[in-house]
């Protein structure tokens, strides 16, 4: 069946999938996302659970990120557009049944509610801050007074963000590969993990990063469960997606998939951080660049697959 898929034009055979990137814009753009909507998950959960001062980097200093990330994946999708200059008619209109308006929604609510979130915070990051003029002043501590409505608002935003990275394509119904409603769970908490692996990367306190190996491998666990009940869909469904799935089972995928996502970049960080908290003297750097290389390398191979996966006609 690989061969058919090959032979009709669907594939190179000479390129690797690995390699032979298409959409890398989209790739990029659904990984900030996802990444992007985890760091402000656990900073407005930990608001919520009233942890700001307990695990002030988390809550206060990463989330200064969020912000330029967003500009980062909004431009690489701005790039991968085909007619530009028509971008804006997606805010003329609420289509409550497509996933790209949802998406355009979001991602204007959770933009600015992401630099107010920041603003809030920049006094206690940096003692020495002033605003240049008193308004400003008085606004971002009004904000700070109201950070657990604003809280409750970026959960929700966070979570629609990271779902609606999968759910983008798995709303295309001539890719096979896309066309399952498992992508938005699978992607939304692939986005919690490199969000909680960031956090472990850059923190400097032990308790957060330990807090957060907790975190990151419960959700890898969680992850693999939605990989294996992925492939499980696909076989037992009609051919187009048991050919799907052989593109990951034999197929030019099943290397670059399994050993590269899955093995390095999910149950060997997992195990990773399973020693450490067991005090084995491994370096927190190890898992957590693994896990944000995995789910960067997540995207790009379920894109590629995607486009190489297609209805026989």
């Amino acid at each position: 069946m690989i061969e058919e898929i090959i032979t009709s034009g669907r594939m190179n055979p000479e390129i690797d999938p690995l390699l032979h990137i298409w959409g890398w814009e989209i790739s990029l753009y659904l990984y900030i996302g996802g990444l992007v909507a985890g760091i402000l998950f656990f900073s407005a959960l930990l608001v919520l659970l009233n942890k700001e001062d307990k695990f002030t980097f988390s809550v206060k200093m990463l989330p200064l990120s969020a912000p330029v990330l967003l500009g980062i994946g909004l431009l690489a999708l701005f790039l991968d557009l085909s007619h530009k200059l028509y971008f804006w008619r997606l805010y003329t209109i609420i289509r409550l049944n497509s996933p790209m308006s949802w998406g355009a929604w979001t991602l204007m609510a959770i933009f600015p509610l992401s630099v107010l979130w920041c603003c809030i915070w920049l006094k206690d990051n940096f003692t020495t801050f002033k605003w240049p003029y008193t308004w400003l002043d008085a606004l971002f501590e009004t904000g700070k007074k109201y950070r657990k409505l604003i809280a409750w608002m970026l959960v929700g935003l966070s979570l629609i963000l990271g779902m609606y990275t999968g759910i983008l394509l798995s709303a295309f119904n001539a890719r096979p590969f896309w066309n399952t409603s498992i992508l938005g769970p699978l992607f939304l908490v692939s986005g919690l993990s490199t969000g909680a692996a960031a956090i472990i990367l850059f923190s400097k306190n032990r308790q957060e990063r330990r807090l957060f190996s907790k975190v990151d491998m419960a959700l890898i666990g969680v992850e693999l469960f939605f990989i294996i009940h992925l492939f499980m869909g696909f076989l037992a469904g009609v051919r187009v997606h048991i050919q799907a799935a052989e593109l990951f089972l034999g197929g030019p995928y099943t290397a670059p998939f399994w050993i590269f996502v899955v093995s390095l970049g999910l149950i060997l960080p997992a195990l990773l951080e399973f020693l450490e908290l067991k005090q084995f003297k491994i370096p927190h750097v190890i898992p957590a660049v693994m896990v944000l290389f995995g789910g960067l390398l997540l995207r790009i191979i379920v894109v590629s697959a995607g486009q190489a996966s297609r209805w026989l006609y």
